[in-house]
């Protein structure tokens, strides 16, 4: 029975999945460097998973770590666990003892799919609800090669959870619950440019049709949602996704797998990835085949115009397409950037009828004042076990319910929404509200920087003065003067740093957002 003639299935991403591994199962679903995987492929291996772990006890609902770098083993694991209907936890595999008895303990997880360089750090922990660690390696092939091949009925439905822990640049990180349909229109249809999605059959018919599918290069770690995402935006349109597995990131190494892939779309999260690659390429121009990339993609973190320059100069007739999102709003909107409206030091996005912008009333805010951005229509249903956080970030207005992620933005005249920045580190200096990603991106300009992060540090007069980790290019000169003098030709006074200290490399997280409470931290430090 095709997916044609069966019955509808519901709109859940392990059915998705399933449905392209009947109508299109030789299509390559995930490309590395070692192989190429087909539909067919990956839903035998998450099948496979799904009937170990429901073996194992797994009951539907619970949750089960994912601990892994990049590998093959993190799709069966995310599909796996949706198959069963148990929800997969990303784990960041850079956390330590405590970082992780946190985040173990807070999402309750009751099992661990686990790389085995990690299997001592979570022994060492202190969980009573882990009943169960498969180990990535031998003994899990082999587990897979017993386990029934038959796709579990289970009675997974739209309504199953996924959730997602965010970084914690500003704090604990916090497990955002999605009813999994709610995530596939909300954030994974992308792809498709938001077209209507009535239903999974829908979407294998459009998959069929398309006789070449895109190569969608996901480079950042799994354990990201922004990586996760990708991932479900391409198997939601029945495209290919390529999986970059090396442990650590190289530009080289990613361009290498966008020349053997075939990539149409490469997507950086932020400059930590888009200057690098750049980079790379301006150094060795002849070095790869980049005939096939058509767009560069950018979430998660914004493109400074410096390193927006960089890319062009290295991928020269590209689009650059950018999107606004978060793991509360899913993909709330989006921008072509074809180089032709210069510089801007805080990005603008075309948004739908679903974003507003909201003044402290929660009334909507008219064009030029600045307000909390916002989304309505598939939203998450909370915060995992923190009613407090979920009352504070999701509100009811007129019966609608909204959830406001924290990004300070500004309405425009011409209906677009301009992001300003998260409001947790908004610096208030002697009264002005300064958004640190404003003052970076306008660092970023500057040939001589190559990395910056601004943070508010304690100041007698002012409360809280504007403050500068500046990481200079290898060999050139730059002092305080120098800086201050190009930050004052691009913005007002009281937002130009009042102190800039010079570091060997700015503090990032793992998925390379800056990571502001340790560039507090080692800002406190220098300064005494």
């Amino acid at each position: 029975m095709t997916a044609a003639t069966a019955a509808p299935r519901p709109i859940n991403l392990a059915d998705i999945l399933e449905a392209m591994a009947d109508d299109v199962p030789d299509r390559v679903a995930v490309f590395t460097m070692e192989r190429a995987w087909t539909f067919a492929e990956i839903d035998d291996r998450a099948t496979r998973l799904a009937n170990h772990l429901t073996g194992l006890g797994i009951r539907p609902g619970e949750h089960v770590a994912v601990h892994a770098t990049n590998r093959i083993e993190w799709v069966d694991a995310l599909y796996g666990c949706l198959k069963a209907r148990a929800v997969p936890i990303n784990i960041n595999y850079k956390y330590l003892h405590d970082e992780l008895a946190y985040l173990y303990d807070n999402a309750d997880c009751v099992a661990a799919i686990i790389a085995p360089e990690y299997v001592d750090a979570v022994t060492a922990l202190d969980t009573p609800t882990l009943r169960e660690m498969v180990v990535l390696g031998e003994g899990y092939d082999a587990a897979l090669a017993a386990a029934s091949p038959e796709r579990p009925v289970n009675g997974r439905c739209a309504d199953d959870h996924y959730v997602l822990y965010t970084g914690g640049t500003t704090g604990n990180p916090k497990g955002v619950v999605w009813r999994i349909e709610d995530l596939i229109r909300a954030a994974l249809n992308a792809a498709r440019y938001g077209a209507p999605l009535d239903s999974v059959e829908q979407l294998v018919e459009e998959a069929v049709a398309v006789e070449n599918p895109m190569v969608l290069l996901a480079c950042g770690p799994m354990m990201h949602g922004g990586s996760q995402w990708i991932l479900g935006n391409g198997h939601v349109a029945g495209q290919t996704i390529a999986l970059y597995t090396e442990p650590n990131f190289s530009a080289t190494g990613i361009l290498d797998l966008v020349e053997k892939a075939r990539v149409v779309s490469l997507t950086f999260l932020g400059d930590a990835m888009g200057r690098p690659v750049a980079e790379a390429i301006l150094a060795e121009p002849d070095r790869w085949d980049l005939s096939s990339l058509a767009a560069v993609s950018n979430g998660a973190a914004p493109l400074s115009d410096g390193v927006r320059e960089e890319i062009r100069r290295a991928l020269p007739g590209r689009f650059i397409l950018d999107s606004y999102g978060s793991s509360e709003s899913g993909a709330a909107g989006s921008r072509v950037d074809d180089g032709s409206e210069g510089g801007s030091a805080a990005p603008r996005f075309t948004v739908n009828d679903q974003v507003e912008v909201f003044d402290p009333e929660m009334k909507p805010c008219p064009p030029g004042v600045d307000g909390m951005l916002a989304r309505t229509g598939p939203v998450p249903l909370g915060y995992y076990k923190d009613p407090v956080k979920t009352a504070a970030t999701f509100k009811e207005v007129d019966g609608v319910r909204w959830v406001i992620p924290g990004d300070f933005a500004r309405r425009e005249e011409d209906g677009s929404v301009t992001v300003l920045g998260r409001g947790s580190v908004c610096i208030n200096t002697g009264g002005e509200k300064v958004h640190p990603e404003e003052v970076e991106a306008v660092l970023l300009r500057h040939e001589d920087i190559f990395d910056a992060v601004v943070v508010g540090t304690p100041h007698e007069r002012w409360g809280q003065q504007v403050t500068a980790l500046v990481q200079r290019r290898e060999g050139v000169q730059l002092d305080e003067d120098d800086v201050r003098d190009h930050c004052r030709a691009l913005i007002s006074n009281y937002k130009v740093p009042k102190t800039v200290l010079f570091v060997d490399a700015v503090p990032r997280t793992p998925v390379s957002k800056v990571d502001y409470p340790a560039s507090a931290a080692l800002a406190a430090q220098l300064l005494g």
